[in-house]
């Protein structure tokens, strides 16, 4: 069973979650702002699918991002920096996060998760 992690509040997770509840695939919720994902969590993600890049994992529309300058910080970090950050700040990431043993996806795109979670 997939871990969604969302936020509440967020447009984008909503969707996500209603795509997979009209889809009648269950998951695993944990609101990513109250209770952000493990840093040795994030660090194994990071690192499975570093093809992607840091940029891939962070919500660079978000106000923390841009007050912490992340723009011009992100190419330099290494992935244990990006790991320790996310852990500590869940709006840093993009969500919704959803992972399973075999994937994982950040945001909502209907198409990707039709190819990635039917």
């Amino acid at each position: 069973m997939p871990k969604f992690y969302g936020y509440k509040r967020c447009s984008t997770s909503q969707n996500a979650q209603k795509w997979f509840d009209d889809k009648g695939i269950s998951y695993d919720f944990q609101d990513l702002v109250e209770t952000p994902p493990e840093k040795d969590l994030l660090l194994s993600w990071l690192t499975k699918y570093q093809d992607r890049g840091l940029r891939y994992f962070f919500n660079t529309s978000g106000q923390h991002y841009r007050q912490m300058g992340l723009k011009d910080k992100l190419p330099n970090m290494t992935t244990e920096e990006a790991a320790d950050l996310l852990s500590k700040d869940g709006k840093l990431i993009k969500r919704p996060l959803v992972v399973d043993d075999q994937h994982l996806t950040c945001g909502f795109k209907e198409e990707v998760y039709e190819q990635t979670w039917k």
